[in-house]
């Protein structure tokens, strides 16, 4: 991954992502769609947050590309305070009717995660940046700016996929092309990241790394599991740095 200045245009995506999302809008709370994959690891996910962070009662998380809010919604049904941004406006749209259908509250923004942490500095006890490193054009920007998000001693989690052969083959050619696990063209290779390139990022912006897991899918059983192979999918637990 390189890791370019921070950009001074506080829109760091890539539009055609954003439309690629956008389109598919209407499909994030159908475990059946496109997004059966974000809702077959989202209790991975939460469960290992929870691990390492704690009981979520009451503390204040903002997650990063929270899209239709699958992840978002979870975290404030076990107990948190959430704040959910993104960029792809539709998104947001069908995560806020499906909190209202769910009665679950959490604050949804429209908002460049580099533009709030400039006017939330410090506020939140856990950033979630989960899925989204691999699809915009400075992810440098995005670590920074979730280590300016959280508190002295807060939790920031990413999630990405690995640049290699095996990933490249497991996560565009057999999920795109072969199992059809997502659409084709959802992953660009060249934007997957190194778990080494991440932890140097994230030690840059004074995120110390408490943690790492890989993410593994099973085609026969259709399940996924968390484990220590980080070769394609990989989770990244990290602490900010005590003032």
């Amino acid at each position: 991954m390189n890791t370019p200045a921070i950009t001074s245009d506080p829109i760091n995506a890539d539009p055609a992502e954003l439309e690629k999302f956008s389109a598919l809008a209407s499909k994030w709370w159908d475990p059946t769609s496109e997004f059966k994959p974000l809702h077959a690891i989202n209790p991975l996910r939460l469960e290992w947050i929870q691990s390492l962070a704690g009981t979520l009662t009451d503390k204040s998380i903002i997650d990063v590309g929270c899209g239709g809010g699958i992840l978002s919604e979870s975290m404030a049904a076990a107990g948190a305070k959430v704040t959910g941004i993104d960029l792809a406006q539709k998104s947001l749209t069908v995560a806020k009717l499906h909190g209202l259908e769910s009665g679950i509250k959490v604050e949804y923004l429209n908002i460049a995660v580099e533009q709030i942490a400039q006017e939330r500095t410090a506020q939140y006890d856990v950033v979630t940046c989960m899925e989204m490193l691999e699809h915009v054009p400075d992810p440098a920007s995005i670590i920074n700016a979730c280590a300016k998000l959280v508190k002295p001693g807060g939790w920031v989690f990413f999630s990405t996929l690995n640049r290699n052969m095996k990933s490249f083959m497991y996560a565009i050619i057999g999920a795109e092309y072969i199992m059809n696990l997502l659409p084709k063209g959802t992953h660009n290779y060249g934007n997957f990241i190194k778990p080494s390139e991440l932890v140097s990022c994230a030690r840059r912006a004074k995120l110390d790394l408490i943690g790492m897991k890989g993410l593994e899918y099973n085609p026969l059983t259709e399940k996924y599991k968390l484990s220590s192979d980080t070769s394609v999918n990989y989770l990244i637990a990290t602490r900010k740095c005590e003032e």
